[in-house]
């Protein structure tokens, strides 16, 4: 009996059977948050390809019009939210987690750039007419125009508050954003008839000209 009791100290001493259980739990813990941390990028990348879709699809449609009314305007604006799906675009308050705004840019003949119009999805969102505005690098210059001088863009602004469902490793709310500057399809207002500000998509109007009518149809 004696001799059994002192056994048991000396194999528990040397037993290893525990030892993968051990390192188990101290495992556990890092690779939750490595798949948990894997899910919320997922997720913010998958949102952030959609806001960029956003951004480009509302420049797009708007550059497709020479004029176009309020009615239509907040129409696209508000449609255009649907790319975001199947992520939402409303908070658990019903707050709005997305902005969409779109702006009329205008250079003069330094090629210096300004608002012409703006309308945005929030209340506060549209730029100020008449705004400064520097340019993308991207909107890289003609080389017959190396100052961007006389003309007319689109852009489109898009932004997202993604807040991670899990929350664990990522902590607060990730504004995700996205612009595009796009020319107008049609020019029915340019240095050549009018003089500065011009712009090619007029805002606002009562009545809306797509590209299709003023090429084609010659009915604006």
């Amino acid at each position: 009996m004696i001799a059994g009791l002192s056994f048991r100290p000396r194999h528990l001493w040397t037993d290893v059977r525990g030892v993968a259980a051990t390192e188990f739990a101290i495992v556990v813990p890092f690779m939750l948050v490595l798949y948990i941390g894997g899910v919320e990028l997922g997720n913010g990348l998958a949102m952030n390809v959609k806001v960029s879709a956003t951004a480009h699809s509302v420049a797009d449609m708007i550059s497709q019009n020479t004029q176009i009314s309020t009615s239509r305007m907040d129409s696209i604006l508000s449609a255009s939210t649907a790319i975001m799906a199947p992520y939402p675009v409303t908070g658990a308050g019903g707050a709005s987690l997305m902005t969409i705004t779109v702006s009329g840019v205008s250079t003069d003949g330094n090629g210096n750039a300004t608002v012409q119009w703006s309308r945005s999805t929030s209340a506060t969102g549209a730029r100020l007419v008449g705004q400064a505005m520097t340019l993308s690098s991207f909107t890289a210059p003609d080389p017959k125009n190396p100052t961007n001088a006389n003309i007319s863009l689109v852009l489109s602004e898009v932004s997202y508050d993604y807040t991670p469902n899990l929350g664990y490793t990522i902590s607060g709310t990730v504004k995700l954003t996205d612009s595009y500057y796009l020319f107008p399809r049609c020019s029915t207002n340019s240095p050549s008839n009018s003089s500065f500000p011009y712009y090619d998509v007029k805002y606002p109007t009562t009545t809306t000209c797509t590209c299709i009518q003023h090429l084609q149809q010659k009915t604006c």
